[in-house]
């Protein structure tokens, strides 16, 4: 019952949010409140929320202040150079942007989080997306795609935990899986290209003078220090009106042109001159930091190294760095508020969905449905699939690491299928390698934190980001699987 009862609750969840009938955060209380009455087990709610707000926690922690960190790194224009180079490249080809953002994922990715990927990678392409009327589901599909394939890294997380789980060395490990994993990310580049292609015949191939969306049209403008406001209703949701005003650092400030008779100056700056190229990012913006340029590369640098060699817990050196780059880059303290303030928002949606996330796991593993659900399946694996343990293993770690924590399946799951796999003269290794191959997929499942930074920043709804990101994934990880039986790793 506590089987049938899981997946009916997983199912609820996902219909209900592609079907926009509840926000995620709403959905992600009460049908497992809901489900947890229906177990019978309402009265012992609260010790599983409280369980499962104790487990996410230090990530909600480390989220909060990743996101202030990072913000306040491409306030003072630590990762411009970056952006200026992917945006040469992109120039106002569709093809080349999803490309780009393919790339520029999986370059960012090296740092074994998530969350800074998606911060880095949408800021960088976002405008562009927006300023040629390109689909934003495509950019969070494939940035999700290349950043769970990269997350196999042994400092992303997975390979540590299958290494640690089955007691191997994680390097043996990961390093067989490089060739299958290569051939993982090669393939989301040929998905970008082919994705790329469908955007380019959708809208053609534009200069970005060019693109202009009738009626609801954006156009992005400085917001640093020019005293030019845009005015209008802006494109978001809500139909909020705003003004884009000076000092309010690199955030991107939408102005609707009326139409086909409105304002048609686009690719122009607040002064009404015409643009040397398409800026993502103000380059005169009032919270750029010039002269702290190496100070803030050295720091993120020496904040990078501390996370892979495991100084400190990752919140703490997040926390750290935060309130050093802050005080450093902004000592007058009305100015470190104004920063605080200005990415307050990013951080209250990503920490309120993680929290809400924690009833979700907490009921799912508090009740025994998640233990439930491992043990039917792997009991409904016929007994003639044995030798192929590998095999099984890599075609469960698709949807298992999308419906469950990485914890819950590394330490819950894997042990046991290399236990089964054993019984056949299967290596542990061969258990552990299969077990990554569902990470391209499990990068958008509704437990990862990350994910919900992606769809915020993106301004995309996760329900449609779901419909369209996980048939991409799944096929990325099938990839995977097939590349790794094909060079004998599985």
């Amino acid at each position: 019952m506590l089987t049938v009862l899981g997946f009916a609750m997983i199912a609820t969840f996902l219909v209900l949010i592609m079907m926009k009938k509840m926000s995620p955060i709403a959905a992600l209380v009460l049908i497992p409140a809901l489900f947890c009455v229906v177990v019978g087990q309402g009265a012992q709610l609260g010790d599983y929320v409280i369980e499962g707000v104790g487990k996410l926690a230090p990530t909600a922690a480390m989220l909060m202040f990743a996101i202030v960190y990072f913000g306040v790194m491409i306030d003072v224009g630590l990762f411009d150079p970056i952006v200026r180079g992917i945006l040469r490249f992109c120039k106002a080809d569709p093809v080349r942007i999803v490309v780009g953002t393919a790339v520029l994922a999986a370059i960012v990715s090296l740092d074994g989080d998530g969350s800074t990927t998606f911060m880095i990678t949408v800021s960088a392409m976002y405008p562009l997306y927006k300023r040629l009327g390109m689909s934003l589901v495509v950019m969070t599909g494939v940035a999700a795609t290349a950043n769970g394939v990269m997350n196999t890294l042994p400092w992303g997380g997975p390979t540590a935990r299958a290494a640690t789980a089955l007691k191997l060395d994680a390097a043996d490990v990961f390093v067989p899986m490089i060739p299958a994993l290569g051939m993982g990310l090669l393939f989301v580049f040929v998905l970008a290209y082919v994705l790329g292609r469908r955007e380019r015949k959708r809208i053609g191939y534009l200069t970005l003078d060019e693109a202009l969306v009738p009626e609801t049209d954006t156009v992005l403008v400085a917001t640093g220090g020019g005293a030019g406001a845009g005015a209008g209703t802006a494109d978001r949701p809500g139909g909020r009106t705003g003004a884009g005003t000076g000092g309010t650092g690199p955030d991107l400030v939408e102005r609707a042109t009326g139409g086909p008779g409105g304002d048609r100056d686009a690719g122009r700056g607040v002064d009404g001159g015409a643009d040397e190229g398409f800026q993502g990012l103000d380059p005169h913006r009032a919270t750029l930091r010039p002269k702290l340029y190496w100070f803030n590369a050295g720091l993120t640098v020496a904040l990078l190294a501390a996370m892979i060699l495991e100084l400190m817990p990752i919140p703490v050196l997040f926390l750290l760095g935060a309130a050093l780059a802050l005080t450093v880059n902004y000592p007058n303290m009305a100015e470190q508020k104004a920063r605080i303030a200005a990415h307050a928002d990013n951080v209250l949606n990503v920490s309120g969905m993680v929290f809400a996330a924690a009833v979700f796991t907490g009921v799912l593993t508090g009740t025994g449905m998640v233990k439930h659900m491992a043990d039917w399946l792997v009991g409904a694996i016929p007994e003639g699939m044995g030798p192929h343990m590998g095999l099984v293993t890599g075609v469960l770690s698709i949807p298992l690491t999308y419906f469950m924590s990485n914890d819950g399946f590394y330490f819950g799951v894997v042990p046991v299928l290399a236990e089964a796999g054993a019984a056949h003269g299967v290596s542990p290794l061969e258990i552990a390698r299969a077990s990554l191959v569902g990470q391209a997929l499990h990068m958008s499942s509704p437990l990862v934190p990350a994910v919900y930074v992606l769809v915020g920043m993106a301004k995309v709804e996760f329900g449609d980001h779901t419909k369209f990101t996980v048939k991409w994934a799944a096929l990325t990880s099938l990839v995977v699987l097939a590349a790794g039986i094909l060079f004998g790793i599985i």
